[in-house]
C-alpha cells in the first residue's frame, strides 16, 4: 500500500512539473519564427559580376507610413507576442549591438561614421536643453542645465528613406535591385507652439547587415491569414510597400526637391521611375 501511495505521489509530482514546464501559447501552435533556425526565410541574392552590369543607378526613396499599404511598418504601437513595429525592431537591435547605426543626424548614407555606444541614447533628441522644472523636482540641487533629456518618442517615426541600386544584369537579362540602406525619419514639432517643423533623419543602417534581424520580425498579413506569415525582410524583398523617389544619381548630388517643387517634383519622380521601366525593355538581351 505504501509503495502504491509513493508511486502515485511521484507520478503526480511529475505531471505537475510537466504542466509547469509548458509555456502559455497565444494560439493553437508555437510560432518559431523568432527562435532561430529560420535562415531559410532569408532570400539569397544572385551573384552579380561587374562585367555583367550594363547599366546602374542609385535611387533614394521615401516610404510614408501614413499610407494604408505601409501601415504594417508603423503598427502595432505596443509590442505583442508576435509583432513589433519596424522602429522598435531597429532600435532594440542597435541598443543590443546586433546592428550598427551610422551617421549622427542621419546624414551618413555611405556608412562611414558608426554612432558610438555613448551616443546611441541621444538618438531622436533635438539637441536643445530641457527646462529644469519640466522634468525635475526643484529640491534637486545638482542639476546641470546643459543636460539633454532623451525625449525620443518612437511613434513619431512616420517615414523611412531607402537607398537602393537598380541595375541591368545582361547575364540574366533582368532589371534588378539591391536595397543598401534604411533611414528612419522622425516628425519634429516646436516645443512651445507644437507647430510641425518637418522630418528629421535619425540614422542609417546597412540593410544587408540588418536582414538577419528583419527575417525574425513578423509582419501582419494584409490577407488576414496568420498562418501565411511575412517578415520585414519579405516585405522589402517582394516590394510590398508604396514609395516615391526623392533622388537619383546625378553630377550635382542633389535631391529632386532642390531643383523641382510641388507637382513638378512628383512628375520628375515619376519620370525617373518610367525611365527605369523603359530601360529594362531597351536593354533586354534575347
Amino acid at each position: 500500500m505504501k509503495k502504491l501511495f509513493l508511486f502515485a505521489l511521484i507520478a503526480g509530482m511529475f505531471h505537475f512539473s510537466h504542466a509547469q514546464d509548458q509555456s502559455i501559447l497565444d494560439g493553437a501552435y508555437k510560432k518559431d519564427i523568432r527562435d532561430g533556425g529560420n535562415e531559410r526565410l532569408k532570400q539569397g541574392y544572385q551573384h552579380v559580376r561587374e562585367a555583367d552590369v550594363m547599366w546602374s543607378t542609385k535611387i533614394t526613396r521615401v516610404i510614408n507610413l501614413k499610407e494604408k499599404m505601409n501601415q504594417v511598418f508603423y503598427y502595432p504601437q505596443t509590442e505583442t507576442q508576435d509583432r513589433r513595429n519596424l522602429i522598435n525592431v531597429l532600435m532594440d537591435a542597435i541598443e543590443e549591438g546586433t546592428i550598427t547605426a551610422y551617421g549622427n543626424a542621419g546624414f551618413d548614407d555611405e556608412f562611414k561614421s558608426p554612432i558610438s555606444k555613448s551616443d546611441i541614447s541621444l538618438i531622436g533628441v533635438d539637441g536643445d536643453p530641457i527646462e529644469y522644472n519640466e522634468y525635475y523636482d526643484n529640491e534637486i540641487e545638482d542639476y546641470n542645465v546643459d543636460t539633454i533629456i532623451n525625449t525620443f518618442k518612437r511613434f513619431n517615426v512616420k517615414q523611412y528613406r531607402i537607398k537602393e541600386e537598380w541595375y541591368f544584369d545582361k547575364q540574366r537579362s533582368v532589371m534588378d535591385f539591391r536595397i543598401i540602406g534604411l533611414c528612419p525619419l522622425m516628425e519634429s514639432y516646436d516645443k512651445k507652439t507644437k507647430e510641425f517643423k518637418g522630418v528629421k533623419p535619425l540614422f542609417w543602417v546597412y540593410f544587408p547587415e540588418a536582414r538577419d534581424i528583419l527575417t525574425k520580425a513578423e509582419v501582419f498579413n494584409h490577407r488576414k491569414n496568420d498562418a501565411a506569415r511575412l517578415t520585414y525582410d519579405d516585405i522589402f524583398h517582394k516590394r510590398f510597400f508604396s514609395s516615391y523617389i526623392i533622388k537619383e544619381s546625378n553630377k550635382y548630388d542633389r535631391k529632386i526637391s532642390e531643383y523641382r517643387s510641388g507637382i513638378d517634383a512628383l512628375l520628375e519622380a515619376e519620370a525617373i521611375q518610367e525611365e527605369i521601366f523603359n530601360l529594362e525593355h531597351d536593354l533586354w538581351e534575347y
